[in-house]
């Protein structure tokens, strides 16, 4: 599966989030850096629904196809 990322540059660094994972995000310093701890922490929410036996919000963004031009989390 993908999933859409968003990454923000600010002043002080990098954020980004996964409009479809609901509370997920990360920040960093460097871009580099959140990418690394997005990805991180889009397998630890998946892994933790798969252990709650969640399957509600997998289902809905497997059906859902990223725009062109999204970085994406497999």
């Amino acid at each position: 599966m993908k999933y859409l990322i968003v990454y923000e540059k600010s002043n002080t660094g990098w954020g980004a989030y996964a409009p479809h994972l609901p509370g997920l995000g990360a920040a960093g310093k460097t871009l580099d850096e959140v990418k690394d701890l997005i990805r991180e922490a889009v397998e630890f929410h998946l892994e933790g629904m798969r252990q709650h036996g969640d399957p509600s919000l997998i289902s809905t963004v497997a059906q859902w196809t990223p725009p062109k031009g999204g970085h994406n989390v497999e």
